[in-house]
């Protein structure tokens, strides 16, 4: 790979060290319903209060249906629950959902349908589509259409991944090599996503959001060591072992941003699959673009600052470091 199109992934660094340095964590609000008798269903309301989200967002009972109780509140971690329950003469399937709102946020809301006979219908509520009709009939493809646009927005809006992901670029020369450690990023991260979702393994949240902040640090710090001479000892010979090791990290972040908004009970491995290819499709969307970026500057005629290595690295760097202080921070 040329100087000139690394030139474009330092540029891409720069753009994403001007954002916001808060890393997204996948936090759409909830929106369950659970079949409890026929046609009742207890209803939970989750979402987040920063932002004033909990404020905007006004879920609307289907037409036809009423609350049977009063509804209770809870505040836990940021993230504002109401429980309730509501009765539907007739049932959900072909009721309008919508959510008052949506359209003045930049949030999605996924509704979720649990049925007495273990079925279940799982939508997505965007801003440019705030109401949907619940189905007759769960479909698989609910599933899959759901949990793949939820993957592909985590990952595009998870600006630690992208961090992580661009500091990879940046470092491995070669495109054997880089296509080696993306792959080795991809299975590791892919394993615990399955390991964790699945309920083999669990690793409390807060920690590993902590040492995937590490991980952006330390291959910033590679970076840096090799752009001043240095040499990056340990990425630059094995790469793909980095990746593969880090990714492990980054699957279990991966697993907590879908625990926050759950899976089917009866399709668990399909939501999971999908979700994880969700990741995938924003990943190297995202590698698509960095490179499409490298191309446009190899292709122009723009000069080159003298320091546009140093301040790649540094940058990153800086970002990474804020996150490990406010993430450890966030432990005690």
């Amino acid at each position: 790979m040329t100087l000139r199109a690394y030139v474009g992934l330092s540029l891409a660094a720069v753009f994403l060290v001007t954002l916001p340095a808060a890393a997204h964590r996948l936090s759409p609000a909830y929106f369950g319903l659970t079949e409890t008798a026929p046609d009742a269903f207890d209803v939970q309301w989750k979402v987040s209060i920063s932002g004033g989200l909990a404020a905007v967002l006004e879920p609307q009972v289907p037409a036809g249906c009423s609350l049977t109780e009063a509804v209770r509140t809870y505040v836990i971690d940021d993230v504002r629950t109401q429980h309730g329950a509501v009765r539907c003469p007739g049932g959900l399937g072909g009721k309008e959902f919508s959510v008052n709102g949506l359209g003045e946020t930049q949030t999605d809301v996924l509704l979720r349908v649990d049925y007495l006979d273990g079925s279940s219908s799982n939508q997505r509520l965007t801003r440019d589509e705030p109401a949907v009709t619940i189905p007759l009939r769960p479909s698989a493809f609910e599933v899959v259409r759901t949990y793949t646009g939820l993957g592909i927005e985590h990952i595009l809006l998870g600006i630690d991944h992208l961090l992580f992901v661009l500091a990879l670029l940046l470092l491995v020369r070669g495109v054997r090599r880089l296509v080696a450690t993306v792959t080795a990023f991809t299975v590791a991260h892919s394993i615990t996503l399955g390991a964790a979702t699945l309920g083999f393994v669990h690793v409390p949240a807060a920690p590993v959001e902590a040492v995937i902040a590490l991980s952006i640090l330390f291959l910033a710090s590679e970076l840096a060591r090799r752009r001043v001479g240095g040499g990056a000892d340990l990425t630059e010979r094995f790469p793909w072992v980095v990746a593969f090791s880090f990714g492990l990290l980054h699957g279990f972040g991966f697993a907590g941003a879908l625990s926050e908004v759950g899976v089917p009970a009866q399709a668990v491995p399909l939501a999971l699959l999908f979700f994880n290819v969700g990741v995938e499709i924003g990943q190297l969307s995202f590698i698509a673009a960095v490179f499409g970026l490298g191309w446009l500057v190899r292709s122009s005629a723009l000069r080159v600052p003298q320091g546009w290595q140093r301040a790649a690295a540094y940058g990153i760097g800086s970002v990474a470091a804020f996150w490990v202080v406010q993430r450890t921070a966030a432990i005690f």
